[in-house]
């Protein structure tokens, strides 16, 4: 089965065809020509995925499907949830990162370290909403929307441990281990994470 997923980070993409397996042929965006920014512009992970699935929907006209992935943290409200891939970016202005460019993964956890500070409260989630277009009947202007949901809670540690994963994964913690994502390794990340729950409804759902 040929299907879109609306991105080019290649860490996620090699996650998503690691869980989904050697039946179906993910697609990047760079794979259909889609070279545009897509809109992230929602204030929810649901309306960030939808948006991005439907705007390459709508102009490649092929079955596709998109995520948005937010870390959240207890103590800190929240935060950085859909900011989270541009966290110091962002937040930069008041939190000393400033300079910081989307994506950067040492500025954001450096910023999420420094306003957690010595706060004994780490607890902390990540969160991954997939939302799948699929065209029904042959028609284009025909299709449903599904959406898929991950979570697995966890904990901030007070410093970096790890080099595999990427993002927040040396400060992150999951719950029943005692080792970040980024000492794991992808083998177990992939079966326990936020993104390999969420790939997986969606997988059990495609397959139907």
């Amino acid at each position: 089965m040929k299907i879109v997923f609306a991105t080019n980070n290649q860490h996620k993409l090699d996650e998503v065809r690691q869980i989904l397996g050697p039946g179906f042929e993910v697609l990047s965006l760079n794979d259909i020509g889609c070279h545009e920014d897509l809109p992230e512009t929602s204030s929810t992970l649901e309306g960030n995925a939808i948006q991005k699935a439907k705007y390459v929907y709508d102009h490649y006209h092929i079955d596709c499907f998109a995520d948005d992935t937010g870390l959240e943290v207890d103590a800190l409200d929240g935060e950085p949830g859909i900011f989270s891939a541009r966290y110091a970016a962002v937040k930069g202005t008041t939190g000393g990162e400033g300079g910081a460019v989307s994506h950067d993964s040492e500025a954001n956890m450096s910023l999420l370290l420094k306003k957690l500070g010595e706060n004994n409260n780490r607890h902390a989630r990540f969160r991954t909403v997939i939302a799948l277009i699929q065209m029904l009947h042959g028609m284009e202007c025909t299709y449903s929307i599904k959406f898929f949901e991950g979570i697995v809670e966890g904990e901030i540690t007070r410093e970096r441990s790890g080099s595999e994963g990427f993002g927040y994964d040396p400060i992150f913690r999951p719950e029943g281990y005692d080792k970040t994502f980024a000492e794991l390794g992808a083998d177990i990340k992939n079966k326990i994470s936020h993104r390999a729950v969420a790939t997986k409804k969606l997988c059990d759902f495609l397959q139907k």
